[in-house]
């Protein structure tokens, strides 16, 4: 088996891979404060729920560099006998053409290498996560840059925590723009109001970049609540980072 792990800011998103194909996928608390053999109890658990075989190898992807050691040690204590760490040095076979190639987000690499693998390019990526990101590979599979904006969950604590009369909530569905109560039209503003934005930042990058994309993938943990409610046509794909990592994982070996 092979272990591809997404370290983020909120969550660790691990996803389990057998001869190429997934068989589990899998999310943990990012906590700070847990040890190595923490870890390893976690994903062990976890790898006996599916009945999964032994591990073989990980590929790991991190954008909070005090996790990264914890985590590949324990990747190290169930006996992963190869771990990849995507950073300089390791083969993504990605073109990657921003000022400082160095400084771009594993995350955001892996990403790119998993839609460059499945979908047509040009090719615009909406990463829901801690943030929101949206990145572009032009039509050559060349990563020319992004845009970064406070994500779903942020926004949604900022509204609850830093105003008195507003309820805490959670991403559901709106039923409608005008909201009539506070609680709708928190929704509204919150799950439209995202999917608004991407719509625009869609546009606009088309327009800067000079070619409408033939794909427009979007992934991270509060991409299912939004994509639906864009205009534009996207690509729903939970597992694009995990299929990344195993593909740059591939390439390592």
């Amino acid at each position: 088996m092979i272990l591809a792990v997404d370290i983020g800011n909120t969550n660790i998103t691990l996803g389990a891979f057998v001869d190429g194909k997934k068989i589990f996928s899998a999310r943990l608390a990012a906590d700070r404060d847990r040890t190595a053999d923490q870890y390893a109890v976690e994903i062990k658990m976890i790898s006996d729920i599916y009945k999964a075989p032994g591990l073989e190898g990980a590929s790991v992807s991190s954008v909070v560099p005090e996790l990264t050691p914890a985590v590949t040690r324990a990747l190290d204590k169930l006996g992963a006998k190869r771990v990849t760490v995507l950073g300089p040095g390791v083969r993504s076979g990605l073109n990657i053409k921003t000022d400082d190639p160095a400084q771009l987000g594993a995350d955001l690499v892996a990403a790119a290498v998993g839609a460059l693998a499945k979908y047509e390019a040009p090719c615009f990526i909406a990463d829901l996560g801690t943030a929101t990101k949206i990145s572009v590979l032009d039509a050559n599979g060349a990563f020319l840059g992004c845009s970064i904006a406070a994500g779903v969950g942020i926004s949604l604590r900022a509204l609850s925590q830093n105003t008195s009369q507003l309820p805490a909530l959670g991403a559901d569905e709106p039923r409608q723009v005008i909201g009539t109560n506070t609680y709708t039209s928190m929704q509204s503003g919150v799950v439209l109001g995202t999917a608004a934005m991407l719509d625009g930042m869609f546009d606009r990058m088309a327009e800067e970049f000079g070619s409408q994309p033939r794909s427009i993938v979007a992934t991270g943990g509060w991409s299912a609540n939004i994509y639906k409610y864009c205009r534009h046509e996207v690509i729903y794909d939970p597992d694009l980072i995990l299929d990344g990592l195993l593909r740059i994982y591939e390439k390592n070996i």
